[in-house]
């Protein structure tokens, strides 16, 4: 069977597109008729059928259909009145709940079918019947259960009509706005690929015949790309023959996989507990033990701790420092990838030392103190507290205690912000604490850190039972990483911003913002990095990290940002009023969006346009993506953006190969996963998708293209998207749902059959796994990554995007 688009060498996302003709060679007949497909097409294995069959439900799995018939008989006890389940009432009952207009038309074909009456409702034995024909796995039944749905008047004839109603209703169910407005459009495709004598209709075995050939085709071709190589992952690796000989093999490979944050993490551990220890066994040795007992020792122990860490918690923050080091030789050895997670390491290691130190001093250290016997307190701290025995008040009044006290207040309410509930905004608090809860919170509380150290060096040198300048080395240890920090921001503060123009401001569907600015000319930087932006008509002190989404080798500088907080919002809503609305609809699809046209006059362009600012670049994870055989990079939403630029740049690179320095090592392939769970989401990247449909003559990068609200294949809701998808794409080469030429999967990556396939794909490969999204997802692919490095010569490395 030939290619759609011989000339190119394009994988398409999750098989070879094939012609419209070739599609449906099995069930046209020589006079343009249709003929139904012979008898052999239903003996499709049971997995093909299982897997590609109408279904109205979620999948039941075997031997639970009778747990599933009890739910929903209890559903129907719920919700039926005098015995009867109405209409409206069906979906919530059967599990369709957020389908209800598909239920209701689901309702009415089998009430058609049964010639049941249902003025007053259904009752339970009628929607027993109803629940048997749903969950029938006979592909017959559920074919015409489907046609019934189209035919409303009941004539076994679908008009033009009622297929347009069809589609409406499954773009709904699907929350596909945008093909709805197109179900015109679509219908008369349908009507055009089965009615080619113009009858004006078209009858079950025609739709039956070209369903028949999508999941059939579907199904073989899925069955021809399963490796042989799986049938031997159903037998036990030897690795895991045992419980000692498994656990030891999944150590090893943590150790190998992780070893740079092992080895960090043990050795901050180490410095931790050795200073902690010191001061134990300092003060247990003093004199003021007699009185403290282990209290002072615990206290002094967590106080040094704090030191340490108020000033290590610095350095993993000076960003353009770091992204200087990522080109060192240290990189080899330092995971500068998770400086983030180190800092927020450190910052509980902060925590644990302040609640040791604080709580030894308030309940222990402060209550021995009060109630020493004034004779031995005189012979042993009576020097130290002017030979007058304070109470526990004036402890807490001294200005070591109430600096004690400030600090643990404002660490506690920086910390409380950074948490992800409130720095996220997850947390939804009334008026006007709502203030508190964002990103501007997080950011601007930080600063507050500037008065937290200034008091911990105040509270370092007012110690009670320490007299000696020299052994006060609080302001020693936090000298040094103060200092570097505050060089740090300083120069990117005023050194190294740029004032960008604006060439380009487009605004997409779903709240997205892409900028395309001018380049100045030192910013150089790799596909992976990212840039702090600031718009002073905004805000003069808020700078925003954002992937850069231009390719190294272009003339511009893009980004993509999305509105989500108080700042996103309102930097769209400023470009959004110097943008217009593109007067002419989309050549390929109705998306419509606002934009800003190329002026000729930098200057008159840019005085319509907000201030914008820029500065970096810095690095991340995703920079060093060519040190890696393959590629697997996978974006959820908005997190796309890191990925984008290293897409672009592998185009580029294969454009421009032969000028490409000989030894220079690039990835020999990139696997791309954009998991989105919008419909206008594809617009923003529409012209990438479609470079790479055109220009990757290499079959260097694969593209699969995700939308999570539309239900699964195989799913009568989505059976019709399928078919024009499928239709639409065979003859104009256009995907109907991102309005690319990447075709568009539904519902949610099988990732471990992604992971396996490129085990079996790439043998003794190094893959690297590139995550940016939701960290709900984390887990699942590093584990997979894990696994599959175990039992696969291929190695999976994860690097997961942190800003």
């Amino acid at each position: 069977m030939a290619d759609v688009q011989s000339s190119k060498s394009f994988r398409w996302s999750s098989s070879m597109t094939r012609k419209r003709s070739v599609d449906m060679q099995e069930v046209a007949a020589p006079g343009g008729g249709w003929l139904a497909p012979p008898k052999l097409g239903r003996l499709q294995s049971g997995a093909t059928r299982g897997f590609n069959s109408l279904r109205f439900l979620d999948r039941i799995k075997t031997g639970k259909e009778e747990d599933a018939w009890h739910v929903v008989e209890k559903r129907f006890n719920e919700h039926a009145v005098d015995g009867k389940l109405h209409k409206d009432k069906f979906g919530i009952c059967v599990g369709m709940g957020n389908s209800k207009e598909f239920a209701g038309e689901l309702f009415e074909a089998l009430a058609r079918r049964w010639t049941v009456n249902t003025e007053d409702g259904i009752n339970l034995e009628e929607l027993e019947q109803f629940w048997t024909d749903m969950t029938n796995h006979d592909i017959d039944t559920r074919l015409h259960i489907f046609f019934d749905m189209c035919d409303k008047n009941g004539d076994g004839k679908l008009s033009e009509d009622e297929v347009k109603e069809v589609i409406v209703m499954s773009a709904s169910a699907n929350k596909l706005s945008n093909f709805k407005q197109r179900a015109g459009d679509y219908a008369a495709l349908i009507m055009e690929e089965l009615d080619p004598d113009h009858l004006g209709y078209i009858e079950m075995r025609q739709l039956e015949a070209l369903l028949r050939g999508i999941s059939s085709s579907k199904g073989m071709r899925s069955l021809s790309r399963m490796p042989s190589g799986n049938l031997a992952k159903t037998m036990i690796p030897k690795e895991y023959r045992t419980p000692i000989s498994k656990f030891t093999t999944t150590t090893c490979e943590h150790i190998q996989e992780n070893w740079k944050k092992i080895w960090v993490i043990v050795l901050w551990l180490f410095i931790n507990v050795a200073l902690f220890s010191w001061k134990f066994l300092e003060f247990r040795r003093k004199d003021a033990f007699q009185i403290f007992g282990y209290c002072v020792c615990i206290a002094k122990g967590g106080a040094e701790t704090i030191k340490f860490n108020m000033a290590l918690v610095l350095l993993p923050v000076c960003r353009k420092s770091l992204t200087w080091l990522r080109e060192t030789f240290l990189s080899a050895a330092v995971p500068f990838d998770d400086n983030i997670n180190f800092h927020k390491l450190i910052a509980l290691g902060v925590a644990i030392g302040t609640l040791l130190h604080a709580g030894s001093h308030t309940t222990c250290n402060f209550v021995r103190l009060t109630n020493c016997p004034n004779k031995k307190f005189m012979l042993i701290l009576g020097k130290d507290f002017n030979y007058q025995q304070p109470t526990y008040l004036d402890l807490v009044m001294s200005v070591v205690g109430s600096t004690g006290i400030m600090l643990i207040l404002l660490m506690g309410f920086v910390f409380m912000l950074a948490m992800h509930t409130f720095r996220r905004n997850v947390i939804k608090l009334p008026y006007p604490l709502h203030h508190l809860a964002g990103f501007n919170s997080f950011w601007y509380s930080h600063h507050l850190l500037v008065l937290a150290y200034i008091i911990l060096v105040i509270h370092g040198q007012f110690l009670i039972l320490t007299h000696d300048f020299l052994k006060k080395t609080t302001w020693m240890y936090i000298a040094i990483p103060v200092f570097a920090y505050a060089s740090e921001r300083f120069y990117t503060q005023f050194e190294h911003s740029h004032q960008v123009n604006i060439i380009k401001a487009v605004v997409y569907t779903g709240n997205v913002l892409a900028l395309y600015m001018s380049k100045p000319p030192v910013f150089k930087y790799k596909s992976g990095m990212y840039l702090f932006v600031k718009c002073p008509d905004i805000s003069n002190y808020e700078w925003h990290p954002f992937s850069i989404t231009s390719a190294p080798g272009d003339d511009f500088v893009s980004v993509h940002i999305r509105a989500l907080g108080d700042w996103t919002s309102e930097l769209r809503d400023r470009f959004s009023k110097a943008c217009e609305v593109e007067s002419t609809k989309p050549e390929r699809g109705g998306l419509k969006r606002m934009e800003t046209k190329a002026h000729d006059n930098i200057e008159l362009s840019q005085s319509k346009y907000p201030m914008i600012k820029i500065k970096g670049p810095y690095g991340a994870p995703a920079q060093n993506y060519k040190k890696y055989d393959i590629l697997l990079l996978i974006g959820l939403g908005i997190g796309a953006t890191p990925f984008i630029s290293i897409l672009k740049d592998l185009l580029n690179c294969e454009a421009q190969s032969h000028d490409i320095e000989e030894g220079v090592k690039h990835p020999d392939r990139a696997y791309f996963y954009w998991v989105t769970r919008e419909q206008g989401s594809f617009e923003w990247f529409k012209g990438v998708m479609d470079d790479i449909a055109e220009c990757d003559k290499k079959n260097i990068i694969e593209m699969h293209n995700y939308l999570t609200s539309v239900y699964e294949e195989g799913d009568a809701r989505s059976a019709l998207i399928a078919m024009v998808q499928s239709l639409q794409h065979a003859k104009n080469g256009v995907d109907i749902v991102s309005e690319s030429r990447i075709r568009t999967h539904f519902a949610r990556p099988n990732w471990k059959k992604v992971f396996s396939n490129l085990a079996d794909t790439h043998p003794s490969s190094r893959i690297g796994v590139f995550y940016c999204g939701s960290p709900a997802l984390v887990k699942t692919l590093k584990d997979l990554c894990l696994e599959y490095s175990l039992k696969s010569s291929t190695r999976f490395n994860f690097h997961k995007e942190n800003f």
